[in-house]
């Protein structure tokens, strides 16, 4: 079938993307579902910094390749192994698939799935393929979604249904922003009462973990970043106290989240862990980067260092959770979207990403209801 989505041509062109124009919005062909897979109209899909880390040049990535790894869609097409997921059904999507076999999938969580890593690095479907061509060219697939177009095939591992009540929109940032920096809380550094969190970096992971911590009645629940407008932003979603990099001085707290994907964030984040407390690094620095900290800090303190991929998940265990924390009021996680764009202002939009200007953008394809996808 014929779709329009946004293909990264290069990585690394500079910006401003607005002029470069990295990402052409064209037509493609998408092949049908395989056996395990689902044909996917997509209602909306997220930008995030791992998406722009590609535009960049951060995270190399085969190209050409269709962007977008953080949406949610209503199921078209279903493949003849596929049991469990109806036509008409919400999804949300996940960019690790996961096996269910490896060393990894046997980890509950605490490491990625191995055959999904390789997939997503070489850019095809877990089964190695491609759906998606240009001509006669095969266009790459990003961390196996692929959001940023009118529909998507994804393998059925891909993605997790939800109720008919969660609108598209708070679906899609469930998938990405809500798993990462909520998963830095419930999986990789759970709070015990009492425990103060701090946030470094708040682009819609890190205000995403902030609002977990909110939620979870952590107290003081602290943010840190350099674009005050963001620090005005923390405190309507919970945050009690709020400071730039420059004023944070000697505030330390029990557990610290590193959201912001920088080796400097990164030590900010160790030097402000309290004795006795963990640092969460949830962010994807350039792979050269390097950071330098005090081994004997860490010792002579009890601290702890914790790595934690998409929040350390297993999404169909996760996803559910949130959303009942959603439902009760608690986790408002509607407020970490700051626009919403249409698929033409792609290029604009990794602008306003690249400065900072942005929680979370979301590209509104139209939401249609669940069981009327036609």
């Amino acid at each position: 079938m014929k779709i329009r989505g946004a293909v990264l041509e290069e990585i690394g062109r500079p910006g401003p993307f607005a002029s470069s124009r990295p990402l052409t919005v064209s037509e493609l062909d998408l092949a049908p579902p395989q056996a395990n897979e689902l044909l996917v109209r997509i209602e909306a899909a997220g930008l995030c910094h791992s998406d722009l880390s590609v535009v960049d040049g951060n995270r190399p990535r085969p190209t050409p390749m269709l962007l977008g790894h953080e949406a949610a869609g209503i199921v078209l097409a279903a493949g003849g192994e596929v049991t469990d997921v109806s036509v008409g059904a919400r999804v949300v999507m996940t960019f690790l698939p996961r096996c269910g076999q490896c060393r990894g999938c046997r980890s509950e969580g605490r490491m990625p799935c191995e055959p999904g890593t390789a997939a997503n690095g070489a850019g095809t479907m877990l089964d190695g393929g491609s759906r998606l061509t240009r001509g006669e060219s095969t266009v790459a697939h990003h961390l196996g979604v692929s959001a940023f177009a009118t529909h998507a095939v994804v393998d059925r591992r891909s993605v997790v249904p939800v109720d008919d009540d969660v609108p598209a929109s708070v679906a899609a940032v469930m998938g990405c922003a809500v798993l990462t920096g909520g998963g830095a809380l419930l999986n990789a550094a759970p709070p015990r009462p009492g425990d103060s969190v701090m946030v470094v970096g708040l682009g819609g992971v890190g205000m995403a973990a902030l609002l977990v911590a909110a939620s979870l009645g952590c107290g003081p629940v602290i943010g840190v970043d350099a674009v005050e407008d963001k620090l005005e932003t923390a405190r309507t979603l919970g945050a009690t106290e709020v400071y730039t990099p420059a004023t944070l001085g000697e505030r330390r707290a029990d557990i610290v989240v590193e959201a912001a994907g920088s080796a400097r964030a990164f030590e900010a984040a160790v030097a402000a862990t309290a004795p006795g407390g963990t640092t969460v690094s949830v962010g994807l620095p350039a792979p050269d980067a390097r950071s330098s900290i005090s081994p004997l800090g860490l010792v002579a303190e009890a601290r702890s260092i914790v790595g934690s991929y998409l929040g350390s998940a297993v999404p169909s265990r996760d996803i559910p959770r949130y959303l009942e924390m959603w439902r009760r009021g608690t986790l408002p996680v509607e407020r970490l979207i700051s626009s919403r764009i249409s698929l033409d202002d792609i290029n604009e939009g990794m602008d306003a990403l690249a400065a900072g200007k942005a929680i979370r953008q979301v590209i509104d394809f139209g939401s249609v209801q669940p069981g009327g996808a036609g």
